[in-house]
């Protein structure tokens, strides 16, 4: 086989493992991804604040669903400060602090967030000590979880929290991203190891499914859900603007 010929042949087989992982997403948990999206349509209809977090590249899909045109501008960061993202250097350092006791606390003790608002967390393993924290934490506080995590690698690793427990033991819902352990779908001789993760892919859509939904739900209610526009569109920058002065005391990202 030419060269040109094998690099084709794994981007779609790139695709076909992407698109297999998301119609079983969408079969799977459909109803849950349901129930999460009331669940954000409640909180927004009862005046509650909505936040997302991850740690690491799972907090692309988080920062995905935030001052995003098509999205619920309710939808705010929680940042800890050296795990989101990979821009804190050296990038290792994300890894350690997932694991520290107490940071989640800490962070949630100064954070906006307060009884009956709602909290996103998104973990791909759901087994380091800072995710596990930040669910028990959060309801502990009366905050609604809904924890985005593929459920396997409860059963093929163990946890790094001192309770022994994972994310998903600590949520109010849990949607299950049925990502492999390891997040990497091809493999290929003359490669050492698997490769072409496919965790962000999935996760950002259940987000947007998640958003969609609740948008969907207010709609129903008859109430008009809080959505941006693109600023890239003539008249976007002024819509947004008066979305974003109408729900000022909900939105954190621009303060």
């Amino acid at each position: 086989m030419a060269e040109s010929d094998r690099s084709e042949g794994l981007a779609g087989r790139y695709f076909d493992a992407a698109i297999d992982l998301l119609r079983q997403v969408r079969d799977a948990e459909g109803g849950r991804i349901t129930a999460a999206g009331r669940l954000i349509a409640d909180t927004v209809a009862a005046g509650g604040r909505v936040f997302s977090f991850g740690a690491g590249h799972s907090s692309l899909p988080a920062q995905d669903t935030v001052y995003r045109a098509g999205g619920l501008a309710v939808m705010n960061l929680l940042t800890v400060p050296g795990v989101v993202g990979v821009d804190v250097r050296p990038a290792t350092l994300g890894s350690a602090l997932e694991q520290v006791d107490g940071l989640a606390a800490a962070v949630l003790d100064t954070s906006p967030l307060e009884r009956g608002d709602a909290l996103v967390i998104i973990s791909l393993s759901g087994r380091n000590a800072l995710p596990v924290e930040m669910a028990l934490t959060a309801r502990a506080l009366g905050i609604k979880v809904i924890g985005v995590t593929s459920v396997a690698y409860a059963g093929a690793t163990t946890s790094r929290h001192s309770s022994g427990t994972f994310l998903k033991d600590h949520c109010d819902i849990v949607l299950d991203s049925r990502i492999p352990v390891g997040d990497a779908e091809l493999t290929l001789p003359g490669i050492d190891a698997p490769f072409a993760p496919a965790s962000t892919v999935v996760t950002s859509a259940i987000m947007q499914a998640v958003v969609a939904t609740a948008a969907g739900v207010l709609a129903e209610r008859g109430a008009q859900p809080p959505l941006l526009r693109s600023g890239n569109v003539d008249g976007g920058h002024e819509w947004n603007g008066r979305v974003m002065r109408e729900y000022a005391d909900r939105i954190f990202y621009r303060h």
